[in-house]
């Protein structure tokens, strides 16, 4: 268990960057349409989910790089709860129906981040070094 343990913080690292980068992902195809515009996105965007995709390209690219990484992890996990709760949760209880799995899982990934901070590989632990 000690090898897997050393591993923790790395491992943290590569859940925080991969997580993050699938959240850019949703707000730059609202944003740019990129890769692919977003499916049942509206265009013009309305202001909720204009601010919605700046949270996901500014906030994922914040956390995807590991800086300021618990206040972003707060703010886009309470974007995924607000989200889910708009445009998911109203059309039915059950997540694989509604199509929010992918709401829930960011908005606890990104709670999780709250608290276990960046992880190893972030700016924020290379800050902290040079202090």
């Amino acid at each position: 268990m000690d090898r897997l343990n050393a591993w923790s913080p790395r491992v943290l690292s590569l859940l925080r960057i991969l997580t993050a980068l699938l959240f850019m992902e949703h707000g730059l195809m609202k944003l740019f349409h990129f890769p692919a515009p977003q499916p049942g996105a509206p265009n013009p965007l309305p202001a909720i989910l204009l601010a919605a995709a700046w949270i996901e390209v500014v906030g994922g690219a914040l956390i995807a790089v590991g800086l300021f990484t618990r206040a972003a992890a707060f703010l886009c996990s309470g974007e995924m709860a607000v989200g889910y709760f708009i445009a998911h949760a109203p059309k039915s209880p059950w997540p694989a129906v509604n199509g929010g799995d992918a709401a829930i899982l960011m908005c606890w990934v990104f709670l999780y981040l709250v608290f276990a901070g960046g992880g190893a590989w972030s700016l924020d632990a290379a800050v902290r070094k040079r202090a």
